[in-house]
């Protein structure tokens, strides 16, 4: 079976749900996280709210599909609680540097757990879920589902954890810069500006040319002829290349294996048929 989350902070969040309910509806769970389950999603805060589309089931009297709306959300960090923190790390280069270039740190659990907190939820304390369904069970099915759909999301921006911890990582990295550590952290990626200094030097400036066209055969063709074309062997070539410059997991990608996996076979076939015109 197909994990359901691809990174080690979407597991522990999954982690959650393995030790608060039962594995039948931890398995059912996992089939409420799709798009045809979910109809609607959205993050407000530090809450994710979903309406999730319920089973027909003459057995129990339901003749109509049923709509329920689920919440889930964190418990919530205090503002003293999160002016420990900041000033926790307001020496650690390693960790703020990061967090102003929008990346998750490696160590971010450590520099929590240094003011005795757990960014990422450890027990069902730290969740407090609804459902308007009539399971008695909390978590039940369909709460399950919106906590795979988040472990997803956290998967793709490990950063909304700050936000669902209730700190707006916009904010948090205010706070950061304007420590003297993060002052001088800026002050020296601004003297540095290497996004400036690869666009200023990977291309050079273009050459206008002013001869005369004297024909139109030279205006199609030039005044040289165009260089032979040589055939190489492209066995050796790279598949799906410009696929694999990007994310193994974009946005529009909602399955669980790797998109540039994927593509790299469809490439690969494509070149296997056409070989004989390449």
């Amino acid at each position: 079976m197909a994990k359901m989350a691809r990174t080690w902070w979407g597991e522990r969040f999954l982690d959650v749900l393995a030790i608060s309910m039962d594995v039948g509806r931890l398995k059912r769970g996992r089939s409420y996280a799709g798009p045809n389950r979910i109809l609607e999603f959205d993050i407000n805060g530090h809450r994710a709210t979903a309406t999730i589309r319920g089973n027909i089931n003459p057995y129990f009297g339901v003749y109509k599909e049923p709509r329920y709306k689920v919440s889930v959300q964190f418990r919530q960090f205090s503002a003293k609680q999160w002016d420990e923190f900041t000033k926790s790390i307001s020496h650690n280069a390693a960790v703020i540097s990061q967090l102003l270039m929008n990346q998750m740190p490696t160590n971010i659990e450590t520099a929590f757990s240094n003011v005795t907190l757990d960014l990422l939820p450890r027990d069902r304390k730290d969740l407090i879920v609804k459902c308007s369904c009539p399971d008695h069970a909390s978590p039940c099915k369909h709460v399950a589902g919106v906590i795979y759909k988040l472990a997803s999301l956290l998967d793709r921006d490990p950063l909304l954890l700050f936000q669902l911890r209730g700190m707006e990582f916009a904010v948090l990295q205010k706070n950061l810069a304007s420590s003297p550590l993060g002052q001088a952290l800026i002050d020296q990626l601004g003297e540095q500006d290497p996004e400036l200094e690869f666009h200023a030097h990977r291309y050079t400036d273009p050459r206008l040319e002013t001869k005369p066209v004297t024909s139109l055969k030279s205006f199609w063709q030039g005044d040289s002829p165009l260089p032979t074309v040589i055939h190489t062997d492209r066995s050796g070539s790279v598949p799906a290349i410009l696929i694999k410059r990007g994310d193994e997991f974009p946005q529009f990608w909602h399955r669980h294996n790797s998109f540039v996996e994927v593509m790299e076979k469809i490439y690969q076939r494509i070149i296997d048929k056409n070989k004989a015109s390449l």
